[in-house]
């Protein structure tokens, strides 16, 4: 059986507490950036005199830049260390949030949310490398489930956030809000952050070198099948994310309060299982906890589409919703700790197609969810169901093949 390091066993290092809150808080980028401007986005298409597919863009500009800046910025941390690339990335996304805030037109938004989004980027990596570089065993399972929980309540409390500020500002000051967040984040990074890759765990070379990492990578089969769970779970994820309102209030007549409290149940769900999964993979298995993440995800799917078969009430499909949603939650700790935990020194470049994988498929899954209209349910179910299959494909075909699958044991502290 492959050996990763002794679970429960103290990390490599210990990371400070500043410390630990800074890496932890670099993950809200991505949640605070797609989510806290969606309450204006009404008023900011108006303003701008576009369109409402144009304004749409401005958030598929966002998510795109999040997926491609993980694959530039994954490979540089690895070569260059961490706090260089981060000081760097948090200064562009100030720049960057700066320039959404004056736009003039649609046309110069869409390209600065694409920047913004690249920026942010740099501290989702970083964030998940330099917490490989700290830990190991139980304890990185423990930070990679704090990652999980804190992007949960970022999820949750970004459109919260966005609508109170709403109250008092317009869109250009909810952007003005992010590029101060990222100004307390580069505080705090310039005042805790030490370099958490020493330069004789650095990788050399150029391109080539990436590719070659890149392969490293895709052909190790642990880390294939880990990233392939984890990115079809988030595609289910991101169907209900651009769906769900659709279902919920256009088939089900459930009013925006409405919407905000299934959705908040939702997120809890997220939150709650994304812990325990965390707590369960550190105790029980890592490919046990995935394996009932998976199958879970499966059956929250399954219920999307038997209440669009069979017009189920309301109540069915938000049972199924939490269950779902629960189930990416369970995954995401153990996929990432086995994802990157044979790979120490190419932690950036792990993280980077991990991430790229998530949102790409994401991408890919949320417009095939409006193919057919916004008065049916089936949609949903039908991609739901095909990604939560697809994941358990890539869980029973390949990560349950790892030697490690088999150790069901508890694990020893």
């Amino acid at each position: 059986m492959r050996i990763r390091g002794a679970r429960g066993t103290a990390p490599r290092l210990r990371a400070g507490s500043a410390l630990s809150m800074l890496l932890l808080s670099l993950t809200i980028f991505g949640p605070i950036s797609m989510d806290m401007y969606l309450p204006v986005l009404p008023a900011l298409t108006e303003e701008l005199g576009a369109t409402t597919s144009a304004a749409q863009l401005t958030v598929t500009a966002c998510l795109l830049g999040l997926a491609a800046g993980q694959v530039v910025a994954g490979p540089l941390t690895d070569r260059l260390g961490r706090r260089t690339p981060l000081l760097v990335g948090i200064l562009a996304y100030i720049a960057a949030s700066a320039l959404c805030a004056a736009s003039p037109t649609i046309e110069t938004l869409i390209p600065a949310r694409f920047v913004q989004g690249m920026a942010g980027a740099v501290g989702i990596v970083i964030a998940q490398a330099s917490g490989r570089d700290l830990y190991q065993g139980g304890a990185l399972i423990r930070y990679y489930g704090r990652i999980t929980v804190l992007g949960g309540l970022a999820a949750i409390i970004g459109p919260l956030i966005g609508g109170q500020l709403a109250r008092v500002t317009d869109w250009r000051g909810i952007f003005v809000v992010l590029a101060g967040i990222g100004a307390l984040l580069l505080v705090g990074a310039l005042a805790v952050h030490r370099e958490t890759l020493p330069p004789e765990r650095r990788t050399s070379g150029g391109v080539r070198h990436t590719f070659r990492a890149y392969r490293t990578l895709l052909s190790d089969r642990l880390f294939l099948g880990a990233t392939l769970v984890t990115g079809f779970m988030n595609a289910a994820l991101f169907a209900y994310l651009a769906g769900g309102t659709y279902v919920l209030q256009g088939i089900y007549g459930v009013s925006p309060q409405g919407y905000s409290l299934v959705f908040g149940l939702t997120s809890l769900g997220f939150v709650v299982f994304g812990y325990l999964a965390a707590r369960s993979a550190e105790r029980w298995s890592e490919h046990g906890t995935l394996a009932v993440g998976v199958l879970m995800g499966g059956a929250g799917a399954l219920g999307l589409l038997a209440t669009a078969l069979e017009r189920l009430p309301l109540p069915a499909i938000v049972v199924s919703l939490v269950v779902i949603v629960g189930g990416i939650a369970v995954t995401a700790p153990p996929s990432t700790s086995l994802a990157l935990a044979d790979h120490p020194r190419l932690a950036g470049t792990a993280s980077s197609l991990l991430g790229l994988t998530r949102f790409a498929l994401g991408g890919l899954a949320a417009p095939l969810v409006g193919f057919g209209g916004a008065h049916t349910t089936l949609p949903l179910g039908i991609v739901t169901v095909a990604a939560s299959t697809l994941a358990g494909v890539a869980y029973f075909a390949i990560v349950g093949r790892d030697p490690g699958a088999s150790d069901i044991a508890p694990a020893a502290h």
